[in-house]
């Protein structure tokens, strides 16, 4: 069993002078280690008690974990889609958790974790316990974190999206339209996604000679409801803003609703632009204008790094970055005339 491990393959490469996939190749019985460098491997395996998984030499990953703080978000069955496109094109099984913000929830998912002996974790703008992801490394369980909600682990490959310039592109289009007047209702300050995207605004602005007013940035959290009062407040101004760009898709859904029952019509009286490109969003009233985060693929990313780790391969590049992308649609134009 896993819990029955000794210690990591970290610990064993450091004493055998060689890196931590070499090690996982002669782990998974892999042929292609010198034969020196395998006797010497195996003899560390010996002393030090190290169990190795239970799949034959040369499988690949039999299960992977998929974590989330919840999944009562759109965006969520856009990663699972391509998470699980690519598992299961490997022949491997995806298991989809949620941690949430419970205590005592992760220590339970991690109970689980042990008992199935997964052989990845994908975890999506998720916090670990310094604790919890010290017994991963110590079960020498790969990590992925896709869109980190902060700094991750220095052993952890990261794949998120062009925030920043997702950002600036969505004010820029604004900028080019004519408004001077841009609210922003913002992700949750705690996410890295979030910070990126409100720079992209402000550098927007700033490249623009466009003061930034503090007043027409408000607190949001990525759903409906923070759309629809994070809107209310912003018309709410003496001098409101004639357009928003709304730091989610769903927050674009709230802000709009809020729009309607004031009875300002998109885009006549006030343009609104989201983020993510979620597939509803092209069926919406008006169809809205928004940043394409690729989402799906993402999750593809993800899961074909944490299974090239359970292989024992190299990851060329720890960072990954995907291109966000604007797709303008109908829910922008330029401002009234005053």
């Amino acid at each position: 069993m896993a819990a029955e491990r000794k210690v990591t393959i970290t610990a064993i490469a450091r004493e055998a002078g060689v890196s931590v996939p070499t090690v996982s190749r002669v782990v998974n019985g892999r042929s292609d280690v010198a034969p020196e460098t395998r006797a010497k491997v195996e003899e560390l395996l010996r002393q030090y008690g190290y169990r190795r998984r239970t799949h034959a030499p040369g499988d690949r990953a039999a299960l992977v974990d998929l974590v989330f703080n919840d999944l009562d978000s759109p965006w969520a069955v856009e990663i699972i889609r391509g998470v699980e496109e690519v598992a299961h094109a490997a022949g491997v099984g995806t298991v989809v958790s949620a941690i949430h913000d419970r205590a005592g929830a992760a220590r339970q998912w991690m109970t689980n974790l042990r008992a199935r002996a997964s052989d990845g974790v994908i975890m999506v703008t998720s916090v670990l316990e310094p604790l919890l992801h010290k017994e991963l490394h110590r079960l020498g369980v790969p990590i992925v974190v896709v869109d980190p909600a902060g700094a991750p682990p220095l052993d952890a490959p990261t794949v998120g999206a062009t925030n920043w310039a997702g950002g600036l592109a969505a004010t820029e289009h604004l900028l080019s339209l004519g408004h001077r007047r841009i609210g922003f209702i913002a992700g949750p300050p705690r996410l890295l996604c979030s910070r990126a995207r409100l720079d992209g605004y402000r550098a927007a602005l700033e490249g623009a000679g466009v003061p930034v007013d503090e007043a027409l940035t408000v607190p949001g959290d990525f759903y409906h409801e923070a759309g629809f009062t994070g809107c209310e407040r912003l018309m709410e101004l003496a001098d409101p803003p004639t357009a928003l760009f709304a730091a989610s898709d769903q927050m674009a859904m709230g802000a709009m609703e809020a729009l309607r029952r004031r009875g300002l019509r998109v885009p006549q009286e006030v343009s609104v632009v989201g983020f993510d490109d979620l597939p509803e969003m092209r069926w919406s009233a008006p169809p809205l204008t928004t940043v394409r985060q690729p989402l799906a693929e993402m999750g593809k990313v993800a899961a074909r790094t944490v299974l090239r780790q359970a292989r024992g391969e190299e990851i060329d590049t720890p960072r990954l970055e995907l291109a966000t992308e604007l797709v303008v649609r109908a829910s922008t134009a330029p401002p009234p005339a005053r």
